[in-house]
């Protein structure tokens, strides 16, 4: 029996020891929040005037990041921790239009070339409309810690999830929009149409929109919501400008019987964060919830798919510019994030990768060819594993990049 207890505590601490060391399947870290203004900003999560930056960051975290419990137990005198991980089940708003964060999990999300992770939200059916209700998309990248610093930063590589939106004539790509600080003791304009709402001309903004009759226009404020929009942490700026692709508008006004606005929010198919319900298990790709997102929609620049390994930020951003009335502007909300494979290991760099800047593209094409004609050696470029470097390597890469 002794030798059975002392078997029963080694085999308790290896998994107390393994729980510890386990990826955490939930979000672990708020890296950049800056939200657009908006009607939840101040209250997604609260902020004070003049708060430090590393204060919101730090009740951003708490409200969407997964939170560590611990439990100590002791048996046979020996003391067993035991650590587990749980969604917080908090939120945060991104207000309009390019208001975002940029969030990690606590390792690398590899790519299983599946549904790899989600970015939850608060979107809903409305009891009207199937297809619609409480949508607000908002667009999601992935970044690679390119120069290994751990943080977002100016050398990495960043890449747009291409949702079923990205190939719509209407979606603008290179959308930009400026916010100007109002003026929070100025004289308010009502609206003479809709009591709900109590100043229509509250932030200005102005956008280099390609339809001449929204190039510039109003964030109105509502009797709902009456603290300032203007992140108060970002007091002393006078203008906020935001840039990414702009979705088409989803909302629809079919109004009620008392002659009211009733705004729908129609869902995209699929490809954006907030846009579809959470799945209550946070399961993947279960039909009618939001499925989750794949790495393999990674898009560069100029609209080519590439092939990432893994990736190690996601940043989502609001991109959808519209309001509705006295529901409020459209604005994306994170309540969020879940790495569907999180103790997924590692595979090595992908063998098309030549150039090893974690993508599979024409530079490796290049790379090869240079290798070729310069009579090298180096099998970095044998990608297709014959020990040699010649025009079949090239073919592979194309390959691998038109799949």
């Amino acid at each position: 029996m002794k030798n059975s207890k002392q078997l029963v505590l080694v085999v308790m601490a290896v998994i107390s020891a393994l729980t510890l060391w386990a990826n955490h399947p939930w979000l672990n870290r708020v890296y950049e929040y800056r939200p657009a203004p908006g009607q939840f900003v101040n209250t997604l999560p609260t902020a004070r005037v003049g708060e430090p930056l590393d204060s919101v960051l730090s009740r951003c975290q708490a409200s969407i990041c997964g939170r560590i419990d611990t439990v100590t137990q002791t048996w046979h005198g020996q003391t067993i921790t035991q650590i587990d991980t749980v969604w917080s089940e908090g939120m945060i708003t991104l207000g309009g239009f390019g208001g975002y964060v940029i969030v990690g999990f606590d390792h690398p999300v590899i790519n299983m070339h599946t549904w790899d992770f989600d970015i939850l939200g608060n979107a809903f059916y409305s009891d009207r409309m199937e297809a619609g209700g409480s949508c607000e998309p908002g667009i999601v990248m992935v970044g690679v810690d390119k120069d290994g610093d751990g943080v977002p930063s100016e050398g990495d590589l960043w890449y747009e999830l291409a949702g079923s939106e990205y190939n719509n004539p209407k979606t603008q790509h290179d959308y930009s929009v400026t916010y100007y600080r109002p003026d929070e003791n100025k004289q308010r304009t009502p609206s003479v149409t809709d009591p709900f709402l109590i100043d229509t001309t509250y932030i200005r903004w102005t956008s280099n929109d390609v339809n001449p009759d929204s190039i510039e226009g109003y964030m109105s404020r509502n009797q709902y919501h009456l603290q300032p929009y203007w992140p108060l942490w970002l007091q002393d700026q006078e203008t906020l400008t935001y840039s990414g692709a702009k979705l088409r508008c989803n909302a629809v006004d079919l109004g009620n019987n008392d002659g009211n606005a009733y705004f729908v929010q129609y869902c995209f198919d699929w490809g954006y964060a907030d846009n579809l319900p959470n799945h209550p298990a946070h399961l993947p790709g279960v039909e009618g919830y939001n499925p989750g997102f794949k790495i393999d929609w990674a898009v560069d620049g100029q609209g080519n798919h590439v092939n990432l390994t893994h990736i190690d930020f996601i940043k989502i951003y609001n991109a959808v510019n519209q309001y509705c009335g006295w529901i409020g502007e459209t604005s994306t909300e994170v309540a969020g994030g879940v790495d569907f494979h999180p103790d997924a290991e590692m595979s090595q760099i992908l063998p098309a990768d030549v150039n090893r800047d974690y993508e599979v593209n024409i530079g490796d094409v290049n790379a090869v060819i240079d290798m070729i004609l310069s009579g090298g050696t180096m099998l970095d470029g044998d990608v297709n594993g014959d020990k040699e470097v010649n025009i079949s390597d090239v073919s592979v890469i194309i390959g691998a990049i038109l799949m």
